[in-house]
């Protein structure tokens, strides 16, 4: 299926960018997968076999920031996504002036090192969200030849796609959604791209082999219950960049990071959506 609820959240008075970007975090971690701010509230896109009324309006209600807010909602019959994306959404995007992501629709597309082709079916990561574009930063900058590297929740692949890009010798990459999972494979074979694409959660890691590098661009909350589980697979020289949360979460994330004896080494902020880079400690007196 590929039919979708529409969650319209209008504000009554003044509709901030703090709230409407906080709103999007919320319903991300209830399984929103695209969203649409505006001046006067936000429209959000849910899988329709997802969708659940009161869940949406604990979500609202129990906001950190509260606005007189009301909500409604639309069924949005299956379609042909990639269109839509070309009308209304997805425009092709330059990452540090190295990497371009576009789409095989897109005509006039920039030169860069770094080509990407995704055809996104409703799937979160095309390059436009600040996370995406952080841990693309961070992937960009690090030294990934002849390295290995597992990507958590890989959505569209496109973390995967330009890791092997950059010279990565394995790279592994596990979506939970069945649909998007099904949309990252495509994309590894539109871009010639050797990933191994898994279809799990974070138990999928178990039998991967420790990596150079470990990405995940998730929520803050997954990230939490996951952390030990992340840290088993990545090598003790390695590096751990993680995103899909907000500054203010950086100390809750290292104070979960620090019993697995992973330091924060780096931050990167666009927005307030930031990225962090951790790495295992030599001498664990300096977690003290």
């Amino acid at each position: 299926m590929n039919d979708y609820i529409s969650l319209r959240v209008e504000v009554g008075g003044e509709c901030t960018a703090d709230y409407t970007d906080l709103l999007a975090a919320y319903l991300a971690d209830a399984g929103y997968e695209t969203f649409e701010p505006d001046e006067t509230g936000i429209t959000a896109y849910v899988r329709a076999e997802t969708f659940d009324e009161q869940v949406a309006q604990n979500i609202v209600a129990e906001m950190p920031i509260h606005l007189d807010a009301t909500l409604s909602h639309t069924f949005v019959k299956g379609r042909d996504w990639n269109e839509e994306w070309e009308k209304n959404y997805f425009q092709p995007i330059v990452v540090g002036d190295k990497c371009v992501i576009h789409s095989t629709f897109h005509k006039d597309v920039p030169t860069a090192e770094y080509d990407i082709v995704i055809d996104p079916k409703m799937a979160f990561g095309t390059g436009h969200h600040f996370t995406t574009r952080l841990i693309l930063g961070y992937l960009l900058d690090a030294d990934l030849e002849g390295k290995s590297l597992i990507d958590v929740g890989t959505g569209t692949g496109i973390l995967a796609i330009l890791a092997k890009m950059r010279g990565a010798a394995r790279v592994d990459a596990i979506e939970i959604d069945p649909p998007a999972y099904e949309n990252a494979c495509e994309h590894t074979r539109l871009n010639n791209a050797d990933v191994n694409v898994i279809l799990g959660d974070a138990s999928a890691l178990a039998p991967l082999q420790p990596a150079d590098f470990l990405v995940a661009n998730i929520n803050r909350n997954v990230i939490l219950a996951d952390l030990p589980k992340y840290a088993s697979r990545l090598k003790r020289d390695g590096f751990m960049i993680l995103s899909g949360f907000y500054e203010d979460d950086v100390p809750i994330l290292e104070d979960a990071a620090a019993p697995l004896g992973l330091r924060m080494e780096s931050k990167r902020v666009e927005n307030r959506w930031t990225a962090i880079m951790l790495t295992f400690i030599s001498d664990p007196s300096e977690l003290m």
